[in-house]
């Protein structure tokens, strides 16, 4: 806990469109940031477990649920919650979610990251994650995110493009390019982790 205020944000936030990587760099740096106390969440897997819970998402169906599959109000409860939490700098939590950094914009102490990726790569990732056709996913993917940014927008009154403008972000990383190591470097680099604990970079 002594090395916490070493490092150059106290909270980190990952967004991205779906398939970009969130929930691997999330898992990654847990490992990191866990022995320092730091708390690790999940809005994506959150949702999902609620929307099956309320017999709105069957539990078999491997592919996401939908953001429509719940009202307003349990989005408005995520958000503001995350918000508040983390808005405390002496509060240490790493977060996933679709807008997870625009929803931290303009806190400093908050490392927002965007994970960004070719609509090609990220179908294939659907494809093996959830084990669909490749029209399948192409299907799944256009669906899902034409109803969550619609539905986004209307409640938060700004543009659909608004969410993952880099206006907004500290760090974005395109995981085309840069593998899951890599990534992981590049958020713990921004960080300050490794000067912070005298460690070398981790390589692929």
């Amino acid at each position: 806990m002594g090395k916490l205020p070493m490092l150059k944000y106290s909270s980190v936030a990952i967004s991205g469109p779906p398939g970009a990587g969130r929930s691997t760099l999330l898992k990654n740096l847990t490992s990191y940031v866990a022995p320092l106390g730091w708390e690790t969440f999940s809005g994506g897997d959150w949702a999902r477990q609620f929307a099956i819970q309320n017999g709105k998402h069957d539990p078999t169906d491997l592919t996401h649920h939908k953001a429509t599959d719940y009202g307003e109000d349990i989005d408005h409860k995520i958000d503001l919650s995350l918000r508040e939490n983390l808005s405390n700098p002496d509060t240490h939590v790493a977060v996933e979610s679709w807008i997870a950094g625009w929803n931290m914009r303009g806190l400093k102490h908050v490392l927002k990251v965007l994970l960004i990726c070719d609509d090609a790569l990220r179908i294939d990732r659907i494809v093996n994650r959830d084990n669909l056709s490749v029209e399948k996913a192409k299907t799944h993917l256009k669906e899902r995110e034409d109803a969550n940014l619609e539905k986004w927008s209307k409640m938060y009154t700004v543009p659909t493009t608004d969410f993952w403008n880099v206006k907004h972000y500290d760090l974005v990383i395109n995981t085309y390019s840069h593998g899951p190591q890599e990534t992981l470097n590049l958020v713990l680099q921004a960080l300050g982790y490794f000067s912070a604990n005298g460690q070398k970079k981790q390589t692929p």
